[in-house]
């Protein structure tokens, strides 16, 4: 038989998580902002590590997609997705220009050349694409000296009927965790987009969560926000936990106890002995390693739940085991089932933060070799 570990993906948890930022949205309009923004559901590295079938389920309400992969945009379409898709990156040769127009894909433009090869291009039908100013994260778009001139392209390209209409948009480099900053970068894109025409997008999941904040964006076009990892149910914010905001987990990374012992005072545990007994104890071994994706930098003291009652991680993780504490769960045997993260376990945020990372990073990172089970 295979080996008892498991990421279950529960379609409902990524429903109740769109429909919670909707709502949020819904709350902050006014009478002066009637209408909520439209939302692109961010679906981008194969969904957070969720896959992409149970992510266009669950995410079905939302006003579109948004992801960087053209075969993952394919893919949605495939599975019956008919709304709009964005590629957040774009494109990034010619011949991607005619996929985006065979599968009617929304593009990001955040470089000259990427301008350049839309000026050459041959289309069935105009495309849509946001033109992406820099303000201050320093990785896409174009400078402030240099945007008003490529929408001035991006407008001729609307013109040629190679674009059916051309965008603004940004992304913030501090949502997360500094308000003045932030509004400082807005202040930024509402003065280099002044009396420029089309949509607007440049609130991701941080963003998108701040109350009210994308009410403040000093126009009347149409907006839409791109929430990404709070869909999950991982939080954006340092200081506010998922469950605080609502949000469920919609990965649960599960495996059960395959051996059972008791340790002698002075032993060590696991490679490099970086944990020692104080005391007679019971370890348990789970089936999960870091070649499961989960962190090997996760060191003792890391939260696990055995048996419904929550212990933690002892010593180094393994390739495809480590060693928890059984001394809060002596009734725990060989089978005892495990949540390493998530429904019933901990948040996969606590477990990044003993890891000195981030829940992005480890939702992305569970390895093919662990089976996907999905559950509506």
């Amino acid at each position: 038989m295979p080996r008892p570990i498991s990421a279950t993906v529960a379609v409902s948890s990524l429903s109740h998580n769109l429909q919670r930022v909707a709502t949020g949205l819904q709350q902050s309009c006014s009478t002066a902002r009637p209408r909520r923004p439209n939302i692109w559901a961010v679906i981008k590295a194969n969904a957070y590590g969720h896959e992409l079938e149970p992510a266009v389920r669950g995410f079905g309400q939302a006003d579109g997609l948004a992801m960087l992969d053209l075969n993952e945009a394919v893919r949605c379409r495939e599975l019956g997705w008919d709304k709009p898709i964005m590629l957040l990156e774009g494109f990034f040769e010619p011949a991607d220009i005619a996929i985006l127009d065979e599968y009617r894909l929304t593009t990001a433009l955040h470089s000259q050349e990427q301008l350049d090869m839309l000026t050459l291009a041959k289309l069935a039908r105009p495309l849509n694409a946001f033109v992406k100013l820099n303000v201050g994260m320093n990785r896409l778009g174009f400078s402030e000296q240099a945007y008003p001139a490529a929408y001035q392209q991006a407008r001729q390209l609307c013109q040629q009927g190679k674009l059916a209409w051309a965008g603004k948009m940004s992304h913030f480099a501090r949502a997360d965790d500094d308000a003045v900053t932030t509004r400082a970068q807005l202040d930024i894109f509402e003065r280099c987009t002044q009396g420029l025409q089309g949509p607007i997008s440049v609130c991701n999941s941080a963003a998108t969560l701040t109350p009210g904040l994308w009410a403040t964006v000093a126009s009347n076009e149409e907006q839409w926000v791109r929430p990404g990892i709070c869909l999950y149910g991982s939080s954006p914010f340092v200081d506010q936990t998922a469950a605080s905001l609502d949000f469920r987990p919609a990965m649960t990374l599960a495996s059960k106890l395959i051996s059972v012992r008791d340790i002698a005072p002075g032993a060590g545990v696991g490679y490099g002995h970086t944990f020692t007994t104080a005391e007679r104890m019971c370890i348990g071994i789970v089936a999960c390693g870091y070649a499961d994706g989960y962190p090997r930098h996760a060191g003792t003291g890391t939260p696990i739940v055995v048996d419904g009652v929550r212990t933690r991680l002892v010593g180094r993780v393994s390739m495809d085991m480590l060693a928890v504490d059984l001394t809060p769960v002596p009734q725990a045997t060989v089978g005892s089932p495990v949540v390493l993260w998530g429904e019933g376990g901990p948040s996969v945020d606590e477990v990044a933060q003993s890891a000195a990372t981030i829940g992005y990073e480890l939702l992305c990172a569970i390895a093919p070799r662990v089976p996907r089970k999905v559950i509506d």
